[in-house]
């Protein structure tokens, strides 16, 4: 086996519904709140606290306005997480063709 570094591996995106998040948003560009919980299948609460926390390690931004009177959230990634995205894949594949 070759030199296996796991070290690349960012644990901001690592986790399944980040990560879902973070693909999604690659191929979409912009997501409200509702399109990504039903393609993650997720909870509120549960989509709240990751995009929360990729907010906060500023991968993606959050817009909030309104639109006919009700809320709408929506999520783009930032161009610093589209460098964490690309790194993050270039990890993965460099562990899986070790």
């Amino acid at each position: 086996m070759g030199k296996f570094d796991i070290g690349g591996i960012d644990d901001v995106i690592h986790g399944r519904f980040r990560l879902g998040i973070m693909a999604y948003l690659a191929d979409a560009e912009v997501a409200d709140f509702n399109e990504l919980k039903a393609a993650l299948q997720a909870t509120q609460g549960n989509l709240s606290i990751h995009l929360r926390k990729l907010e906060e390690a500023g991968y993606i931004a959050i817009d909030k306005s309104f639109l006919n009177r009700r809320p709408l959230t929506r999520a783009r990634m930032t161009p610093k997480g589209r460098v964490a995205f690309a790194d993050y894949l270039d990890a993965i594949a460099k562990l899986v063709s070790d």
